[in-house]
């Protein structure tokens, strides 16, 4: 081989070379990039798809059980709405033999369309009375959310305990046109 022929050949492969380099940082890397990123939305929407699909066929219950919420909420006027809960923590009080210590309601107006009453519950009793007390509470009609529990015992064994609850309460108050 000449030299001449040597130095065209080492040019045409030097280009080549630079040719495929430029090739894949300005075609392949952002199409392989671009691929990726595609599949990741084709996935996601997908999912997406799967959620409405499963939502639809829950439509029903899901409808059926806000209006049970929503007729079961407590009442727009904030005297007879706590007037209601206390009777409710009264009457659940006295079917689970609890001692109720103390009730120290607050009102909350988290949104222009409902507020909350949060309750800040003390009572005593032995665990089977406090038990009954709580499946009292969560099996009401009423649209009342448990946010917290304490549980503690008042003596060495165990027999006397005090629980505190944190219960919230759903008024619904929409806007009227």
């Amino acid at each position: 081989m000449k030299i001449d022929n040597r130095q065209q050949l080492l040019a045409v492969v030097a280009l080549a070379a630079v040719a495929l380099l430029a090739a894949d940082r300005l075609v392949f890397t952002p199409l392989t990039r671009l691929w990726k990123q595609r599949s990741g939305t084709v996935v996601q929407l997908r999912q997406q798809i799967a959620d409405g699909t499963s939502l639809l066929q829950r439509e029903q219950p899901i409808r059926r059980r806000w209006e049970q919420m929503r007729s079961n909420t407590l009442p727009r006027n904030p005297s007879l709405a706590e007037q209601q809960l206390l009777k409710a923590f009264n009457t659940w009080s006295q079917r689970s033999r609890v001692t109720l210590t103390s009730i120290m309601p607050q009102w909350k107006q988290d949104a222009d369309d409902y507020m909350t009453l949060d309750c800040r519950i003390e009572a005593t009793g032995d665990l089977e009375t406090l038990s009954q007390f709580l499946y009292n509470i969560e099996n009401d009609p009423l649209a009342l959310q448990l946010e917290g529990m304490d549980l503690g015992a008042r003596d060495d064994t165990g027999q006397q305990m005090t629980l505190g609850l944190q219960i919230s309460g759903l008024v619904l108050t929409p806007a009227t046109p």
